[in-house]
C-alpha cells in the first residue's frame, strides 16, 4: 500500500512468522469447536461463557457464538443471581462490546448485542428507584454513541443505535434537541447522509403531532439545504433530502420554485450531473401531477426541455446511459 514501508523477510523470518500463524489457527480452531460442541449441549456454565469471551476477542463476527453467549447469560447466569448481579454482567458485557467497537465499529452482531443487554437491565437499583439503573445506562450509552458519531459522523450502524436509545430513554430527550443535534453534523459535513435521515424522521413525527408548523419549517429547511446544494452540488445525500423535502409535489408552486433554484444553481455549475438529474426529475413531476392543467405548449416545453437535459446526462455520465435512454423514452409519454 501506499506509504507503508515494506518489511523484508529473511527465508527463516518467514517460515517462523507461518508457523506463528498455523499455531494461532490451530488453537482458534480447537477453540472454536470447544465451544460448538458445548453449545450442542446446552452447556450454560460460567467457564463456556468465558470461553465464548475467548473466542470473540479473536472473531467479534462469530454471530453464532454471540447466540450463545446470551443463552448462557438467560439460561445460566442470570437466574442464579441478583438484580445487582445481573446488572454487573450487563455492565461487564456492555464493557467488553465497547472495546470491541474500537477495533470493529460497524460490526452488526456487537452492536445487536449491546442493544440486547440493555434490553436486560433489571429494575433498581431500589423499589423507589425503579429506572435508576436503566436511565444511568441510556445516559452513557448516549455519550458513548456521540463519541463514535464524533469519530465516523456517517457510520450507520452507530445512527442506528443512536435512534433506537433516544426512542427507549426512560426520560426522552426534546425533539428540538434532536433537530439541533442534526444540524450541528450537517453543517459540519454536508454529505452525511444519515444525519439527514435522521432529520427527517425527527421532522416527520413533529409534523405529525402538529408539534412544528409545518409550512414555516419546511421553509427553514430548504434554506438550509440550499445552502448544501451551493457548497457541494455533486453531494447526493443533499439532494436525496431535498426530494424528500419537496415530497410528492402537492405544492405546484414549490415545485416551480425549486425548479428555478436548482437551475440558477446549474447555470454556475454547467456540469453538475445532480443539478441536471434533478431538474428531469422535478419537470417530469410537474407534468405528471399538473400537465392535464397547462396549455398544450407548456407541456411541450418541460418534455423538451428533460430531452435536453437527458441527452447532456448521457455525455457526462456515460456509464448510465441506457438509464437515461429510457427516461427520455419515458418523458415522451408523460402525461
Amino acid at each position: 500500500m501506499h506509504g507503508v514501508k515494506q518489511v523484508k523477510y529473511s527465508r527463516q523470518a518467514l517460515a517462523a512468522k507461518r508457523e506463528r500463524e498455523r499455531a494461532k489457527l490451530a488453537e482458534y480452531q480447537s477453540l472454536t469447536a470447544e465451544v460448538l460442541a458445548r453449545k450442542r449441549e446446552n452447556d450454560w456454565t460460567s467457564d463456556s461463557f468465558d470461553l465464548t469471551t475467548k473466542v470473540l476477542h479473536v472473531n467479534p463476527e462469530f454471530y453464532s457464538v454471540w447466540n450463545y453467549r446470551r443463552n448462557i447469560l438467560l439460561s445460566g447466569l442470570f437466574p442464579e443471581r441478583s438484580a445487582a448481579q445481573i446488572n454487573d454482567l450487563i455492565s461487564d458485557d456492555l464493557s467488553l462490546t465497547t472495546a470491541f467497537l474500537k477495533q470493529h465499529p460497524k460490526v452488526y452482531w456487537i452492536w445487536n448485542h449491546r442493544q440486547w443487554c440493555l434490553q436486560q437491565v433489571p429494575d433498581g437499583p431500589t423499589e423507589l428507584d425503579p429506572h435508576g439503573w436503566r436511565q444511568a445506562y441510556w445516559n452513557k450509552e448516549l455519550f458513548v454513541v456521540e463519541k463514535m458519531l464524533d469519530a465516523d459522523p456517517r457510520n450507520f450502524h452507530a445512527w442506528n443505535y443512536r435512534r433506537y436509545i433516544l426512542a427507549e430513554m426512560p426520560i426522552k430527550r426534546t425533539a428540538q434537541s434532536e433537530l439541533a443535534y442534526t444540524k450541528r453534523k450537517i453543517e459540519a459535513n454536508f454529505s452525511n447522509f444519515s444525519a439527514w435521515h435522521q432529520r427527517s424522521k425527527v421532522l416527520s413525527s413533529l409534523w405529525a403531532a402538529a408539534k412544528l408548523d409545518k409550512a414555516k419549517s419546511s421553509e427553514e429547511e430548504f434554506d438550509l439545504v440550499k445552502n448544501a446544494m451551493y457548497t457541494d452540488p455533486n453531494d447526493q445525500s443533499v439532494w436525496i433530502y431535498h426530494r424528500w423535502l419537496v415530497g410528492p409535489g402537492d405544492d405546484q408552486a414549490v415545485v416551480e420554485r425549486e425548479i428555478v433554484s436548482i437551475q440558477e444553481l446549474l447555470d454556475e455549475q454547467p456540469d453538475s450531473k445532480w443539478c441536471m438529474e434533478s431538474l428531469v426529475f422535478y419537470k417530469r413531476l410537474l407534468l405528471r401531477r399538473y400537465g392535464d392543467l397547462m396549455p398544450s405548449e407548456r407541456r411541450r416545453e418541460l418534455r423538451s426541455e428533460c430531452l435536453e437535459l437527458l441527452a447532456k446526462l448521457q455525455d457526462i455520465d456515460p456509464d448510465r446511459r441506457r438509464r437515461y435512454d429510457d427516461l427520455a423514452l419515458d418523458s415522451t409519454h408523460v402525461q
